[in-house]
């Protein structure tokens, strides 16, 4: 997909210039204007317009989800509702992307065709989702709904991260206390040292390499400090490289049942209310398993479609996988009894929810001494180090 700057003539002679994204070459181009009674006189192919203004937050994408849902449920039709938004919204990107969204709509697209190029923007679930409020005839239900679960998905990432604050300023403060102490008071005594003639122990020494290292090669540090995380980040775009990463993340202490818990209520939050708007549960399935991003549930889904496909009830499925916890497979079984599937998947991930907000306190309660711990020992390492020079020559003045 591309981005195109055009000049196109009306049936009256007027020319109209503008810019045309995601569409797949000029020919694609020719026919989108054709559709609204212009004949395109000349196409310049140009960056797109949303990446040049960056990224779209995810804010910025549940703020737009709740006011579409709003909108629409109060009887606006789609197109007056992305321009209305298009109009509102202050960030560039997002405001590009609802742009091309608006355009396509305009062209006789479906709104799940129009939002299909910016899926990494709306992500696969709004996309499954507003697919299926169209085909059923509940496009206002399930913009209600995706709006609800994007807000709700939020605010877990935020409080999540909202939680660590803590423990990442200590460990910053850290990190800084013990630089300077490397980078000006090491030195200082290093001085001292040398004009008083002292035997230098084994952990004086490698405290003045390591402040001389830092000293002298910190651009090399920096280096490495940046070049590592971005590798890293590259990296993990491979899915054999992802899949060891999970792996190895969900054999962590406290942080691995942690990650496993958030990633089982998102897949079975994206199920419910995908199954509740009429998506076909293998379609939901797929869907939830990808919104999941869990190593586990990718290996295990594949099994939940053939069961499923096998007409075996799901809860016998979610059963046979210990990725799931009890209470979660008890409550599908219930509402798979009673008939209310969707609500009691729903049920089921606030559960989750609420289990993952005493997990992460329980976290907290070990990290915060824990760090503190560290702090103090660092600290007193260096000194120690510093010091030990000083105590040899103290006592061979006695």
């Amino acid at each position: 997909m591309a981005s195109y700057k055009y000049t196109a003539r009306d049936a009256a002679g007027s020319e109209l210039a503008g810019t045309y994204t995601h569409v797949a070459s000029v020919a694609a181009l020719r026919q989108e204007l054709q559709k609204l009674g212009y004949v395109l006189i000349r196409a310049e192919a140009q960056r797109e317009t949303a990446t040049s203004f960056g990224p779209v937050r995810a804010r910025d994408v549940v703020t737009f989800a709740c006011k579409f849902a709003g909108m629409y449920s109060a009887g606006l039709p789609v197109l007056r509702c992305l321009e209305t938004l298009e109009e509102q919204t202050a960030q560039r990107a997002l405001k590009a992307t609802l742009a091309d969204v608006r355009r396509r709509v305009e062209t006789g697209s479906s709104l799940k065709h129009a939002f299909e190029p910016h899926r990494k923007v709306f992500t696969d679930f709004f996309l499954g989702m507003v697919e299926a409020g169209e085909s059923a005839g509940k496009l206002s239900q399930a913009l209600e709904l995706s709006a609800r679960y994007l807000e709700k998905r939020l605010d877990l990432r935020e409080k999540t991260r909202a939680a660590f604050v803590y423990p990442l300023v200590v460990g910053f403060v850290c990190c800084i206390v013990v630089t300077c102490l490397l980078i000006f008071v090491v030195p200082t005594f290093s001085q001292l040292y040398t004009r008083l003639h002292v035997d230098i122990p084994g952990p004086t020494r490698a405290l003045l390499t390591l402040s001389f290292v830092l000293r002298h090669g910190w651009w090399a540090l920096l280096t490495v400090g940046v070049a590592v995380p971005l590798a890293l980040r590259r990296l993990l775009k491979h899915p054999h490289a992802r899949m060891h990463w999970h792996r190895l993340r969900s054999r962590l202490p406290l942080v691995g049942p942690l990650c496993a818990l958030v990633s089982v209520s998102q897949f079975v939050r994206t199920l419910g209310m995908l199954i509740s708007v009429g998506v076909p549960i293998i379609d939901a399935l797929a869907v939830a398993g990808n919104v999941a991003g869990s190593e586990d549930i990718t290996r295990v889904l594949g099994d939940l479609q053939r069961g499923t496909r096998a007409g075996r009830p799901v809860a016998e499925s979610l059963e046979a996988h210990d990725v799931f916890p009890p209470t979660v497979v008890q409550l599908v079984a219930s509402g798979e009894q009673a008939g209310i599937l969707p609500e009691m998947l729903v049920k089921s991930a606030d559960l989750l929810d609420k289990d993952i907000d005493r997990m992460t306190h329980a976290l907290l309660v070990k990290l915060e001494p824990a760090l503190t711990i560290v702090m103090g020992l660092l600290v007193g390492l260096i000194l120690m180090g510093v010091y030990l020079p000083m105590f040899d020559y103290m006592a061979c003045l006695k």
